[in-house]
């Protein structure tokens, strides 16, 4: 018997199409369940295909979280075609650069309406159905950011905290009624969205050797965590996060001089 089966379970992605998202569709796909691929955009269905191609169970359904009307469709798209869904991973985000005293204002509300907002509607149109049948699992990706401001990325670190409180109440309100919130947290995560960072010159290497593990993660890294939070393994887990980073946020007294206690005279 496998340690985690979700066969027969429907499992909802947004911003499936790509990067984290995929990994996290795949990763479902790959302990049973049915994935349904919610993106804006075609690369969804690619996902979905792939998915297939490996024997899986996939829909892809072009659904934009920051508008209702099109949330409440592709949530009754869903019901009809593979079922209500009984495992929520939001996913969907962006960021977009910039300092928080010169930021357009529209780029703050923008932020704020996808990383935040959309997290909120997707985990009321799709929790709903949990809450009738008193069964169900939220997953929210956030960031390490959400504990560790990333400067000059505008509201994406206040997003990411506010989704961790999002995921915390969720889970007070909703545990009763048996629906459980969790959230992972992925630290560098190397993914076609951030392939520009990593081809700059020593970019890869410097980033890597801040990491006590010594690598860069992968959409696979975080997909893990994610299928664990969703199965019945955690089902004593509510309210809250796993941080996927590689160990890179405990380093903090690693970086500070200290005289005396270098690695060499540990060794």
């Amino acid at each position: 018997m496998n340690w985690i089966d979700l066969s027969g379970r429907v499992a909802v992605v947004t911003g499936g199409g790509a990067g984290i998202g995929r990994g996290i569709a795949l990763g479902l796909a790959a302990v049973g369940a049915s994935v349904v691929v919610l993106d804006r955009d075609a690369a969804g269905e690619g996902v979905a295909d792939e998915i297939r191609a490996r024997n899986g169970r996939a829909l892809f359904v072009a659904c934009d979280v920051t508008g209702d009307a099109s949330v409440e469709a592709a949530a009754v798209r869903v019901a009809a075609e593979v079922g209500p869904a009984e495992i929520l991973v939001n996913n969907a985000g962006t960021m977009r650069s910039g300092s928080l005293d010169t930021m357009p204002m529209a780029d703050w509300d923008a932020i704020l309406a996808l990383n935040l907002t959309g997290y909120f509607r997707c985990a009321r149109v799709f929790g709903a159905p949990m809450l009738a049948r008193r069964r169900g699992a939220i997953v929210h990706v956030a960031s390490i950011s959400a504990s560790f401001p990333q400067s000059f990325s505008g509201a994406y670190s206040v997003t990411k905290a506010a989704v961790a409180m999002l995921s915390r109440q969720l889970a007070t309100e909703w545990g009763p009624r048996g629906v459980r919130s969790n959230v992972v947290s992925p630290g560098m995560i190397r993914t076609p969205m951030t392939e520009a960072i990593y081809a700059a010159p020593r970019v890869h290497e410097t980033r890597r050797s801040l990491v006590p593990r010594r690598r860069i993660g992968a959409p696979e890294d975080i997909a893990d965590a994610v299928v664990f939070l969703a199965s019945d393994r955690a089902d004593y887990i509510t309210g809250e996060e796993i941080i996927v980073d590689g160990g890179l946020t405990r380093t903090l007294m690693s970086v500070i001089p200290r005289p005396g206690f270098e690695e060499s005279r540990m060794a």
